[in-house]
């Protein structure tokens, strides 16, 4: 893709995390998300297939984006429990910082068809895939206890921080997220260790 092209693609991407935030994904028009982008109608068609590929797309770009700033960040950690802990802040800070990403992921997945949650759950695999590959770490370096269940400890986790931000969202974005993250951490750290 050009430069150009990816361009346009990111703001139909930023559109349509906008309109679906402000009007959920059923109530979101190709239209409006179009005209929020800048672009005609038509434009839409040549970069996504439907509105189902556009919401597809948005999860794998800003999923991704967060699992390079995951990796990123995880490299600086020392042990598995800061990486956790490093985890917990990026998925609470950015979704803070974006409230918009934060309706589409916490609120407009859970409201979506069987087939659309499956492709969106394909996006998140990465993610789900890190904290578990985290957690077989610090069994390994026997920081963590070896009886842990990998898999479960994982849905955990990502199901406890989805929860934080959902609680957020639902009461009204009427608190920080980022003084969360130790409670958050320092409770699964608890019974990990």
């Amino acid at each position: 893709m050009t430069s150009k092209k990816k361009e346009k693609y990111s703001l139909i991407l930023d559109a349509a995390q906008k309109v679906i935030a402000e009007n959920g994904y059923h109530g979101a028009q190709v239209s409006r998300i179009a005209k929020e982008a800048g672009v005609a109608d038509g434009t839409i068609y040549l970069y996504f297939k439907n509105k189902e590929d556009i919401l597809i797309s948005l999860f794998q770009s800003r999923l991704g984006e967060l699992v390079e700033q995951f990796n990123a960040r995880i490299g600086e950690a020392g042990s598995a429990s800061e990486a956790l802990r490093q985890i917990c802040e990026i998925h609470f800070t950015q979704l803070e910082r974006n409230i918009e990403l934060a309706y589409v992921t916490q609120i407009e997945l859970r409201q979506s068809s069987l087939e659309l949650r499956k492709a969106i759950g394909q996006a998140v695999k990465p993610y789900i895939q890190l904290i578990e590959h985290m957690v077989r770490r610090g069994m390994e370096t026997g920081e963590f206890r070896a009886d842990l269940d990998p898999k479960l400890t994982r849905l955990l986790l990502f199901g406890a921080m989805d929860e934080v931000v959902t609680s957020w969202l639902i009461s009204g974005c009427k608190y920080s997220l980022a003084p969360l993250v130790e409670p958050t951490v320092g409770f699964f750290l608890r019974g990990l260790r």
